[in-house]
């Protein structure tokens, strides 16, 4: 038992961060540091229900509350004390979805989250007349489509949030945003850190032009029905008495302490890999992935394949985000578990994984003629509206175990590829390294290799890689609570990006992976193959 850091959590110093991932609801407690105490998880599942991907409002909550439970259990465990108070808190998710409310705080309609590509028509016309990318999951994107429909719930809504702002909303009372989150729910102007105004003014000049479909019962503007954007280190509210139970229903955690910004996975990603500063990116490898520019200056034209959203301070990012990753991965593991199983020699996940990706660097370049498409859902990147998982191999391929993981590395990251090419090739952006980070990761060496082959590109992992978004969060969370110290003295007040130089990544050891000239050529006649194939994913999604 450490007496330090037992005496610190039971002072109540101790920050936690909480991320709703797509597969799993993690927490991380920490100190000011960085320095991970105890960390908690609770495992869920988005389910397909009348076509729309989404998460019960039960689940939301029953996942919350058990993997707090988690978490306090690891308190008690390693330090044989309660966790009865906390310095901060900060709340993340998946970024984007669409939950509207009515003026009762009713969620209208079930969580339509970031996985559904059901918004086409609202994404088109949003792109044309803002002359800005809008993608299919942006929460803006799923309102006007609801629009377009002539849902009834429109009409009722009163406000609407993501699924972080949501939890932060019930938390706090606060109906606000992180300004990162909040990018991925409507365009923002970094030059004044909010909503952009004249898009704002051009979309209930569109939404007007439907009035009569409700009746002329749409009487909300959309300034009214958005979260309030918020940087980092802003005051974002506190834990009130509701919301301490809604975490920990025993009421052994007490009300109080100060909550940052809600942020999306990129803004914490972007946190977790100290890569907020301009020309710095990172990569996020999970159930889905997404790479992150921060620019020097605006892309010269819109791309359909790349969001333009910001950091945690509201510095404009060139985001390539892949609605699949890791997906049919954890799919082929789970199988050979359920093998390994079967034969009386069950295995651990960490033991698994790490045979497996370790696999994928004995097979064969071209890995043995062997092609995957990992698509559970649609990939606006392709142009793909749905998904079918596929494994295709000629009769003279080299069906092996080496070649089948590693085609499935490269698949994972092949859409990335095709969307990171259009930034490196046709606005000629210059990364001198990006950082790696999320479960792609947690297998030492693999993940960055196959990452720095498909990229070009030198792909660094820090010591914090696996914790993710979670840690991210919890480190936002540590900077509000520097930022309300420094309130009352504005001299020792640094930014975000001073702050995580100097307090959190001041020891970090990294370690950088450079790509290989051979393994970049592999890569790049795999990604010419993937894109042929590509004909046989949309033949699938028609036919099956």
């Amino acid at each position: 038992m450490d007496y330090n850091k037992t005496q610190y959590i039971k002072d109540g110093n101790a920050v936690l961060g909480i991320e709703f991932g797509s597969t799993r609801i993690k927490a991380v407690l920490i100190n000011e540091k960085g320095e991970v105490l105890a960390q908690g998880s609770h495992q869920w599942e988005n389910q397909l229900s009348d076509n729309i991907w989404t998460y019960s409002v039960d689940a939301i909550w029953n996942g919350l509350r058990s993997c707090y439970a988690d978490l306090s259990k690891c308190v008690q465990d390693t330090y044989n004390i309660s966790l009865t108070k906390l310095s901060a808190l900060g709340i993340s998710g998946m970024m984007h979805g669409y939950m509207p409310f009515n003026k009762a705080g009713e969620l209208l309609v079930p969580f339509r989250t970031w996985r559904n590509t059901i918004t086409r028509q609202a994404s088109d016309i949003l792109t044309e007349k803002f002359t800005f990318n809008i993608p299919q999951r942006w929460s803006i994107a799923h309102l006007y489509q609801a629009v377009l429909n002539n849902e009834p719930h429109v009409s009722e809504i009163s406000y609407f949030t993501t699924l972080a702002g949501y939890i932060h909303w019930k938390l706090t009372g606060r109906k606000v945003l992180g300004i990162g989150e909040a990018s991925g729910m409507f365009p923002i102007d970094s030059r004044t850190k909010n909503y952009n105004q004249h898009m704002l003014s051009q979309f209930d000049a569109l939404v007007g032009t439907h009035t009569s479909s409700y009746n002329n019962t749409i009487k909300w503007k959309i300034n009214e029905i958005l979260p309030e954007v918020l940087v980092s280190g802003n005051d974002a509210g506190t834990l009130t008495k509701e919301g301490a139970l809604l975490l920990d229903p025993s009421g052994t955690l007490k009300a109080g302490c100060i909550l940052c910004p809600p942020e999306g996975d990129a803004g914490t990603g972007m946190t977790a890999t100290n890569s907020i500063s301009v020309r710095t990116g990172n990569v996020s490898s999970g159930t889905s992935v997404f790479a992150m520019v921060v620019l020097e200056k605006p892309l010269s034209n819109v791309y359909t394949q790349i969001d333009m959203v910001t950091t945690p301070v509201g510095d404009d990012v060139a985001m390539v985000h892949c609605n699949n990753c890791t997906s049919d991965i954890n799919a082929w593991a789970s199988l050979f578990n359920e093998f390994a199983k079967a034969l009386g020699t069950p295995v651990t996940t960490d033991e698994l994984y790490t045979l497996l990706f370790n696999k994928a660097l004995e097979g064969q370049p071209d890995c043995g003629g062997l092609m995957t498409y990992n698509y559970y859902s649609g990939e606006p990147v392709t142009g793909m509206a749905e998904g079918r998982p596929i494994l295709i191999r000629r009769p003279d391929s080299t069906f092996s175990l080496a070649n089948l993981m590693r085609t499935n590395l490269y698949s994972a990251l092949a859409a990335l590829k095709l969307g990171m090419d259009i930034l490196t090739q046709k606005e000629n952006v210059r990364l001198d390294s990006l950082l790696g980070h999320g479960g792609f990761y947690k297998t030492p060496k693999v993940g960055q290799q196959i990452t720095a082959a498909a990229l070009n590109v030198p792909v660094t992992v820090m010591p914090t890689a696996s914790e993710g978004g979670a840690w991210g969060i919890a480190v936002l969370a540590a900077y509000s609570g520097y930022c309300r110290k420094c309130s009352a003295n504005s001299d020792k007040f640094i930014s975000l990006q001073q702050y995580l130089s100097s307090t959190i990544f001041a020891d970090q050891k990294c370690f950088t992976i450079k790509p290989v000239e051979s393994e970049v050529l592999a890569f790049n006649s795999f990604i010419e193959k993937y894109r042929a194939g590509l004909a046989v994913e949309q033949a699938a999604t028609r036919y099956l």
